[in-house]
């Protein structure tokens, strides 16, 4: 990857931060960081190439609430 492109990737993983995921725990870190390289490397794709990607990847996943508020082994009992 020339640096260019390293910058623009820091760049799609800064933005979110500062406008919209104000804090990122670490427990969810890693989505994150995969959601934003997964956008950044589908850039040059069509809209419905994209969307047909997500449908099929998201084929038998579940997400249980359960999962997302469960803690994250702070001392103090903080969520975050």
């Amino acid at each position: 990857m020339r640096t260019d492109g390293v910058e623009s990737l820091w760049s799609m993983l800064k933005r979110p931060h500062k406008g919209t995921f104000h804090k990122l725990p670490p427990k969810h870190l890693d989505g994150y960081v995969r959601e934003v390289a997964g956008r950044h490397n589908l850039r040059e794709i069509e809209t419905i190439e994209i969307m047909n990607s997500v449908i099929s990847g998201m084929n038998r996943k579940r997400f249980k609430y359960e999962d997302l508020i469960a803690d994250y082994g702070l001392q103090n009992g903080s969520r975050g």
